[in-house]
């Protein structure tokens, strides 16, 4: 794996920087939100803006890229988040927030378009696995490590903010030097929902799901820890346990997938993400069991949009697999999308447990669906399956990087 990132080394050092940055974000806004006075439908509603920022960056940016190149497009992209991350410790407001978090959402997709068009560049069939496990290492490790810029509040309350901005700013650097050469973006449509839901409708429906309970639960989760009484300081331990706890589980969990049948592996992965998300709603306080449960929940939860990408590969050929992965990648995000204001409609209703209570309906439905596709199709051979592969949810582009994609990386 060591000598697969080498050559990229400069560009995760940009993901890592960009995450330790932009990763307490969802975090901080909501607490300062919530702080402020604004009820969880607000706040729900300036996550919700992140996501659709994301989802029609995912779209879009790929052709500002095309037009005016990689590194300018990056450094605008970066430049853009940095200034609005600054912009939150002027004046709050969840209309301007709101507005801000789209921005947010845009420039992130942009990045990740850029980023993931690179590092596609770089990858060859043998060093492809290496180059994507180093990239998911410093994706979520980075965003682990921001969570902790919420202690400097205590210092100055836009502290955070300032060292957020700098962070995002400086992740341009490495980018901004690199002698990599600026890729082409392959042009990638994604599948019609009535193909994809053809393929594998248990693929389609799980990665909307996983996208309704993750975009909940990133726009909600710390404003639930505050109004359970935790400190800033356990608050972001929680927010980070959720996160590497994510990171844990896929391995074994894809390891299971690829020697039994996949569906059954989603199905008890959705009935443990339940089950785990029940316990945390009747827990009434921080401590070592919430922790433990948060890290259960983060990598049970993770491992899903992976598992169903896999799943939807076992149905099609080479050739038609990066477009799948890209359409289910655009539902994630779609669903993402709805999560916020569903969980703050939950938390109105049934108090601050009603976000985990949402995302164990959630689970549990989706469960169901699985367990009704199991008995009405087939499964596909285990030594049919295609080989489980852990994945950004970022963009379409991500799906290049699929080590199992047919598409082969160019090097020098």
């Amino acid at each position: 794996m060591l000598t697969a990132i080498l050559p990229v080394r400069s560009l995760l050092l940009a993901i890592f920087m960009l995450m330790a940055g932009s990763g307490v974000l969802p975090t901080l806004i909501g607490l300062r939100l919530e702080k402020a006075g604004n009820g969880t439908l607000a706040i729900g509603a300036v996550a919700t803006a992140y996501f659709l920022g994301l989802t029609v960056g995912a779209m879009r940016a790929g052709n500002w890229v095309k037009r005016v190149g990689h590194v300018r497009s990056f450094a605008a992209f970066v430049s853009v988040f940095s200034a609005s991350t600054l912009a939150y410790g002027i004046y709050v407001s969840p209309v301007v927030w709101g507005a801000l978090r789209a921005v947010d959402g845009f420039c992130a997709a942009g990045v990740f378009v850029c980023l993931e068009s690179w590092l596609n560049e770089r990858a060859s069939p043998e060093t492809r696995g290496g180059i994507l496990a180093g990239y998911m290492i410093c994706l979520y490790l980075g965003q682990a490590v921001g969570q902790y810029l919420l202690n400097l509040g205590g210092v100055w309350p836009a502290l955070p903010f300032v060292v957020a901005s700098i962070l995002i700013s400086l992740a341009a650097v490495p980018v901004l030097m690199t002698l990599i050469p600026a890729p082409e973006i392959a042009e990638n449509t994604p599948f019609s929902l009535k193909r994809l839901y053809s393929a594998s409708p248990l693929g389609l429906v799980g990665a909307t799901v996983t996208g309704v309970m993750l975009g909940a639960f990133y726009g909600l989760a710390a404003v639930y820890a505050r109004r359970l009484g935790m400190g800033l300081g356990q608050t972001s331990l929680f927010m980070s346990a959720v996160i590497l706890g994510g990171v844990a589980l896929q391995w074994p969990l894809g390891f299971l997938s690829d020697r039994l049948d996949r569906r059954s592996v989603i199905v008890a992965v959705l009935i443990g993400t339940a089950f785990c998300a029940f316990a945390v709603a009747f827990t009434t306080t921080g401590g070592a069991m919430l922790l433990g449960l948060g890290a259960l929940f983060g990598g049970l939860s993770f491992a899903l949009y992976p598992l169903c990408v896999a799943h939807t590969n076992d149905h099609l050929e080479p050739d038609e697999r990066v477009g799948a992965s890209g359409g289910l990648v655009l539902l994630y995000s779609a669903g993402a999308a709805l999560g916020p204001m569903a969980g703050a409609t939950a938390m109105s209703v049934l108090t601050a447990s009603g976000l985990f209570f949402f995302i164990a309906a959630c689970a549990t439905g989706a469960a169901i669906f699985g367990l009704w596709r199991q008995i009405t199709s087939p499964p596909v051979p285990v030594d049919e399956q295609q080989s489980y592969q852990i994945l950004p949810r970022t963009t379409p582009v991500a799906a290049t990087l699929d080590p199992y994609s047919p598409e082969e990386g160019m090097t020098e």
